[in-house]
């Protein structure tokens, strides 16, 4: 298990947090390209899955922007300030996209849409199970570190787009391999469902921290 630092000192921090929005710049880069791939892929087969995927990469650009918007300050004391913020945008990120999952799940479940078999739509799944652990755990190792429960929830959001693309995955299978257009919408309601759970930890301030003197610090976080 790795040590963490009770008290990181200023020339740690600063390079925590210089790694912190290279992490953030690169997960940005890569969810705008899935985002263009799984929402056209999304449309063209009418997919629910899909869709939410999308949304879900559009939503971890916002995430990851709020994120670089708060580590863009160069005072330890401002990045702490704008951390509340920071983890709102989270909070109501993940919110907003199980609501427009269920919903659109649950109206191709009642008939009024059937999603075709996409085979983009796999390799974009699969890429991005590859890829997305990877840059969860970095940031998730530095924002416990440096004390940042905003870092550490858009790590979750990063890992949840692991869970996600592994959902994705199995439906899009099932679909393209026996004819399951059924499997899509459920893989979507799973989808809102990991989405609706994280939102709400992140709106609490949840999983910031490991149980060291810098969780207490976050402890004192405003957000509740």
């Amino acid at each position: 298990m790795t040590t963490l630092s009770l008290d990181p000192s200023p020339a740690r921090r600063d390079a925590l947090a210089r790694r912190i929005r290279l992490l953030v710049a690169a997960t940005i880069a890569y969810n705008v390209i899935e985002a263009v791939v799984a929402l056209t892929a999304g449309t063209l087969a009418s997919s629910s899955a899909q869709i939410g995927f999308g949304l879900d990469s559009v939503i971890e650009v916002s995430s990851a922007a709020a994120v670089a918007w708060q580590f863009s300050a160069r005072e330890h004391a401002v990045r702490e300030a704008r951390e509340r913020t920071a983890l709102r945008i989270i909070a109501v990120s993940f919110l907003a996209l199980a609501a427009y999952v269920a919903v659109d799940a649950f109206r191709a479940l009642t008939g009024t849409g059937e999603a075709e078999p996409s085979p983009l739509g796999i390799v974009i799944a699969a890429l991005s199970l590859a890829i997305m652990p990877f840059l969860s755990a970095a940031q998730r190792r530095a924002g416990r570190e440096i004390g940042s429960a905003s870092a550490v929830a858009d790590s979750k959001q990063t890992l949840l787009c692991t869970y996600l693309s592994a959902v994705l995955l199995v439906g899009l299978i099932l679909n393209a391999a026996f004819g399951w257009s059924w499997a899509d919408p459920v893989a979507a309601l799973a989808i809102a469902g990991i989405a609706a759970k994280e939102g709400r930890e992140a709106w609490r301030g949840k999983g910031c921290c490991a149980p060291t003197a810098g969780s207490q610090a976050c402890a004192k976080s405003p957000v509740r």
